[in-house]
């Protein structure tokens, strides 16, 4: 089952990172790497062609109170997103247990730093501590090799094999994996 979510308020540090709503003002961060290519492609959309395109999504994110800004602390420079999304493809097993699937994207001049694993490690936390989610999924294409070492620092177990259907018109091929609160470690056996 899906958990309610509702970013509006959040506010959340680590090292590096500050994660926190959207705003409007952050719409030139944004549409600076969403128009970059190869950053949308990693999660089955296009990039930015204009920044009225970017202007409509930041609008979503703001409107749909579940998706938080990934703020640089060195420079306030908003460099990425992570959302908890709708779980889609979830099996009996999990009946009665609520979560949400962890989407993220990052700008490409920060990738292989480790800022995704750091900044994501947060809100996990935060989803099971305060937020008492049961469990959390991640999934990604098979071909995303950035994203499968995101999961396997974030300690996401492999759940099963999926398929996406992408912005871009494509059936893409999909590893989704999940991770539990801790308090289920050592009764799950999924």
């Amino acid at each position: 089952m899906n958990a309610p979510v509702d970013v509006s308020g959040l506010y959340l540090e680590t090292p590096r990172l500050i994660l926190r709503p959207w705003q409007m003002t952050d719409l030139e961060d944004f549409y600076a790497y969403a128009s970059v290519d190869g950053v949308g492609q990693m999660a089955g959309w296009k990039p930015h062609e204009s920044r009225a395109e970017s202007q409509a999504v930041l609008s979503a994110f703001i409107a749909g109170n579940r998706t938080l800004a990934l703020e640089l602390k060195e420079n306030r420079q908003v460099i990425g997103s992570l959302g908890l999304e709708p779980v889609q493809q979830l099996g009996p097993e999990l009946d009665g247990l609520k979560g949400r699937e962890l989407g993220y994207v990052l700008a490409k001049a920060h990738w292989g730093k480790g800022l995704m694993p750091e900044g994501a490690e947060a809100v996990i936390r935060h989803c099971f501590s305060v937020l008492g989610f049961d469990f959390l999924t991640l999934e990604y294409f098979l071909w995303n090799r950035q994203s499968a070492r995101v999961c396997e620092k974030l300690g996401f177990r492999f759940y099963r094999r999926t398929q996406a259907e992408t912005q871009l018109g494509a059936t893409e091929q999909c590893n989704l994996h999940i991770r539990f609160h801790p308090k289920y470690d050592e009764v799950t056996n999924v």
